[in-house]
C-alpha cells in the first residue's frame, strides 16, 4: 500500500513503480477524499499493475473512485453509512465489473459483536465478516474478497481458519498494524506462513510501518519461503561463530541489497567456514565457502576458483549477473 498524499499523481506513480520493482503485483492507495478520488484517473493510467482504491466513511468517494477507473475497492461496509448508500457503492461495483475486499479489522468490529462473543476476538471478526459479506451479496455483488484482521498473530489466523471452513469467498491476508520493518516482518510471517502452508489466502499484505517498498520485498521472500513463488534471489548465509572466516554478515547484506530488485529464482549462499560451507555452496546455484585464505566460489555446485576476501561481493554480484544474461 502507498504512504504518499493520492492527490500527489507523480509522487503516487513513482512509489508505485518502486514497489512494482519490489514484486508487488496489486497495490493500494488510500483515498480519503474527492481530490484523492479524481486523481485515481491519472494513477490509474500509468501504472503497471493494478489499482485498489481504500475508501471509508464516504460513499461517494467509493463511487467516485470506481467512476475514475479503479480496478478494485477495499471498504469496511460498517463505516460507509447506511444500507443505501451502501447498496449504491455495490451497485456500481458491480456495474463496472470489479471486485470490493471486505476489511474487517477487530478495531473496527461493532460493539455490540465484540460484547457478545466477550474474549473470542477471532469469533467476533468471523461474524462481522459474515454479516457484511451476506448483505452485499444481497444486493447482488458477486465479485467479493475477505479480510479479517488483527494485530494479534494467534486471533488473526484462527479468525481465517474459521471462515474459510464457512466460506468460499477469496481472502486476503494481513496482520493489521504489525509494527517496525524489523519486528513486524516476523509477526506477519508467522501468522500469514501458517495460514499460507495450509492452502489459506489468496492475496497478502505484509503492514509494516515505515517504506512500503520494505512491504513487497517481505511479501515477495514470504511468498517464495512457502513454495509459494519461485522469484527473487534467496540469500542464504550461516549464522557465523568461532570457526568463520570473513564478514559473512556483511558480505551477505551487501549481495542482498544489490540483488533486490531481481526477479528471477537464484539461491546464493555465503557460507563463513569449510565444516558446512562447501557442501551448502554446492547445493545452491551460486556459493561462496569463506576459509582463511579467501573463499571458494561455486557454481551450479562446482568449484570454480578461489576469491581473495576483499573481492567476494564483487564477484558474487557479478556472476548472479552472468546468471540472469543466460
Amino acid at each position: 500500500m502507498t504512504n504518499t498524499d493520492t492527490r500527489d499523481v507523480g509522487k503516487t506513480l513513482a512509489q508505485i513503480s518502486s514497489l512494482e520493482k519490489a514484486g508487488c503485483d496489486i497495490v493500494r492507495v488510500s483515498v480519503p477524499d474527492a481530490g484523492a478520488a479524481a486523481a485515481l484517473r491519472e494513477i490509474k493510467k500509468g501504472s503497471a499493475i493494478p489499482v485498489v482504491a481504500d475508501i471509508h466513511f464516504d460513499y461517494r468517494i467509493a463511487i467516485a473512485s470506481v467512476e475514475n477507473g479503479a480496478d478494485g475497492i477495499r471498504i469496511n461496509p460498517g463505516n460507509i453509512g447506511s444500507r443505501d448508500k451502501v447498496r449504491a457503492v455495490a451497485h456500481a461495483a458491480a456495474d463496472a465489473g470489479i471486485p470490493v475486499r471486505i476489511g474487517v479489522n477487530l478495531g473496527s468490529v461493532k460493539k455490540a459483536l465484540l460484547e457478545e462473543f466477550g474474549d473470542d476476538h477471532a469469533g467476533a471478526l468471523v461474524e462481522s465478516a459474515r454479516q457484511y459479506a451476506d448483505m452485499l451479496e444481497g444486493m447482488g455483488l458477486k465479485a467479493l474478497k475477505v479480510s479479517l484482521k488483527s494485530s494479534d498473530v494467534r486471533e488473526t489466523v484462527e479468525a481465517y481458519r474459521r471462515f474459510a471452513k464457512e466460506s468460499p469467498l477469496p481472502l486476503h491476508l494481513g496482520l493489521t498494524e504489525a509494527g517496525t520493518p524489523f519486528a513486524g516482518a516476523i509477526r506477519s510471517a508467522a501468522a500469514m506462513g501458517a495460514l499460507l502452508m495450509e492452502g489459506i489466502g489468496d492475496t497478502i499484505r505484509v503492514s509494516l510501518a515505515g517504506d512500503p517498498v520494505q512491504e513487497a520485498l517481505a511479501g515477495r521472500i514470504l511468498l517464495e519461503s512457502v513454495g509459494l513463488r519461485n522469484e527473487g534471489v534467496r540469500v542464504i548465509a550461516c549464522p557465523t561463530c568461532a570457526r568463520t572466516c570473513g564478514d559473512v554478515a556483511a558480505i551477505a547484506s551487501e549481495v542482498e541489497d544489490a540483488v533486490k530488485d531481481i526477479r528471477k529464482h537464484l539461491v546464493v549462499a555465503v557460507m563463513g567456514c569449510v565444516v558446512n560451507g562447501p557442501g551448502e555452496a554446492k547445493i545452491a546455484d551460486l556459493g561462496v565457502a569463506c576459509d582463511k585464505g579467501g573463499a571458494m566460489l561455486f557454481v551450479h555446485g562446482r568449484p570454480v576458483r578461489r576469491i581473495a576476501s576483499s573481492d567476494i561481493t564483487k564477484c558474487l554480484v557479478h556472476e548472479i549477473e552472468k546468471e540472469l544474461e543466460k
